[in-house]
């Protein structure tokens, strides 16, 4: 965890913040943007898959994942920005908080989630079901993770500000 830390702190990036009042809140605005983007798109279809929305092709809305790839690289720099620039306490601070490390856990658990669904088969077969039919099973399970998942991403990404009142109520 150091040596991470000790790299994230080496590019400079918490002078850049310190020196422009304006990175951080610009930062922010980006993340937000990148997570609706995101949650938009992937939520979208994944509330599709689990029989919602029926009149629309699961294979009709795989056209909108692009902006959620592009929500995700977006969240993913800007994500850079806020462990790399943090001002107070460095990167070390965000990763030793265990509400940031649970968001890292869920957005793992999402990545694998989603090689899951494309790599097993299961994508295909959502796909294949027409505006009115029922995904698989196994597609729902894989939805209903992935909004579990995600919503989680959600909220602990929220709580890594207020992580000493997480740990209160765990009683860590």
């Amino acid at each position: 965890m150091e040596t991470i830390a000790a790299l994230l702190d080496a590019t400079g990036m918490a002078e850049i913040v310190n020196a422009y009042d304006w990175v951080w809140p610009i930062c922010e605005i980006f993340h937000f943007a990148g997570m609706a983007l995101l949650i938009g798109t992937i939520g979208f279809i994944d509330i599709r898959i689990l029989g919602f929305g029926k009149g629309l092709p699961i294979h009709a809305l795989e056209r909108l994942l692009p902006f959620g790839v592009a929500g995700f690289v977006v969240n993913t720099v800007t994500g850079l920005v806020f462990v790399a620039g943090n001002p107070i306490g460095g990167s070390m601070a965000y990763l030793e908080n265990l509400s940031f490390q649970l968001k890292m856990l869920l957005i793992l658990l999402a990545g694998i989630n989603v090689a899951v669904f494309y790599l097993t088969g299961i994508a295909r077969e959502a796909a294949a079901v027409g505006a009115t039919g029922d995904a698989a099973p196994a597609a729902k399970v894989v939805a209903g993770a992935s909004l579990v998942f995600w919503v989680g991403v959600i909220v602990f990404g929220r709580l890594i500000m207020y992580n000493d009142t997480l740990l209160y109520a765990l009683g860590l």
